[in-house]
């Protein structure tokens, strides 16, 4: 038992012999009918010596034994404090445990994160190659679709805009074939027929010109009749075959006879496509 309560002595069988050691002593002297003897004396003293330690003896062992208490309750403070210490030593070893498997745990998280993200990527990037390539197969199968739409109206465009300038050469041939034929009314119908024939062409951006006679050879819209080039400063007499341009494009110049020479009548230069309608 650690408590002081329990480690008390019994004091009074320690006073009972002092008080009697005390007593007896007492009474020798009392009853001593002379001076006491050096032996008496002796005895007396011894018996007095005797009568304190007896007295004493119960506190002094009190006294020890609350020593021996304090210094039980101290170690066993120890002993709970290491005890202690060991339960703190053993959660601190557990909370350790459990932070490096939380440590690894997190790890291989993060590597199967990372490699998941890393396959997504991929597989996004996959995706998006895929989708690209799609869209740039769409976009080359559009542009052929119309790259060839577009050869076939300027292929169409080009055949009925040789029919058409056929047609008004024609017609041209027509119109002076009647002005020089001395009938004016003929002539007549056949003009407002010419006109109304060049008046449709227009609509579809078809225009016809002619050359004005005593006006100056324009190499850049007239061509001379024959295969000589006419000097500087030549005269348009007249204008053989009519010229053409197609929505503000030279199509075919004007075929002109020069004056101060006569040339045989030749036929104007059939119609040929540029080659921004070949592309």
């Amino acid at each position: 038992m650690t408590q002081l309560n329990f480690w008390k002595a019994a004091k009074w069988p320690f006073l009972a012999g002092d008080a009697v050691l005390l007593i007896y002593a007492g009474t020798i002297v009392w009853r001593a009918p002379h001076a006491l003897s050096q032996s008496e004396a002796f005895l007396i003293g011894v018996m007095v010596a005797i009568g304190a330690v007896l007295g004493a003896m119960p506190f002094i062992l009190e006294y020890r034994a609350f020593c021996k208490v304090a210094e039980v309750n101290a170690l066993g403070a120890a002993l709970e404090q290491i005890q202690n210490l060991e339960k703190i030593a053993a959660q601190v070893s557990g909370a350790t445990d459990q932070w490096g498997r939380m440590q690894e745990a997190m790890e291989r998280h993060s590597s199967k994160t990372v490699v998941s993200s890393q396959e997504i990527a991929e597989r996004m990037s996959k995706e998006v190659r895929e989708f690209n390539e799609f869209m740039q197969k769409i976009n080359d199968t559009e542009k052929a679709t119309l790259r060839l739409e577009v050869e076939k109206s300027h292929r169409s465009e080009k055949e009925w805009l040789q029919v058409l300038v056929r047609i008004l050469d024609q017609i041209f041939v027509l119109h002076n074939a009647a002005a020089r034929s001395g009938q004016p009314e003929l002539a007549a119908q056949i003009g407002s027929f010419q006109n109304a024939c060049c008046g449709v062409a227009r609509r579809v951006g078809l225009a016809i010109f002619e050359a004005e006679p005593d006006k100056p050879f324009d190499a850049s819209s007239h061509q001379a009749s024959g295969d000589e080039k006419p000097p500087e400063g030549a005269l348009v007499a007249e204008t053989v075959a009519p010229g053409y341009t197609y929505q503000g494009r030279l199509v075919r110049p004007a075929l002109v006879r020069v004056k101060g020479k006569e040339t045989p009548k030749t036929e104007p230069t059939p119609f040929k496509p540029e080659p921004n309608d070949e592309e």
